[in-house]
């Protein structure tokens, strides 16, 4: 079976993900770096950063409007957008 234009994407996450838009805050050794959380799930999130910005491959972010911290590693990068897995 063959999907047409006006079908829905197929979703082959095996996570679902919530739309958000929240401030974030990655935080390094040597600096703290400004972002935002675009969607995110239990396991992981995308976050937005200024182009040209040079991230680790992992950090700690934190979420004021959640009060918490994740400790996260890059799983993928384009761009300005970041897919992090957060623990």
């Amino acid at each position: 079976m063959s999907s047409g234009p006006d079908d829905p994407p197929i979703e082959r996450r095996s996570h679902p993900r919530s739309a958000v838009l929240k401030d974030g805050t990655i935080i390094t050794e040597d600096a703290t770096i400004r972002c935002s959380v675009r969607n995110q799930h239990a396991h992981g999130a995308e976050l937005r950063v200024d182009p040209g910005v040079v991230i680790p491959g992992r950090f700690v972010l934190h979420i004021p409007a959640d009060d918490v911290r994740y400790r996260a590693v890059v799983r993928w990068r384009k761009n300005e957008r970041l897919g992090v897995q957060i623990y």
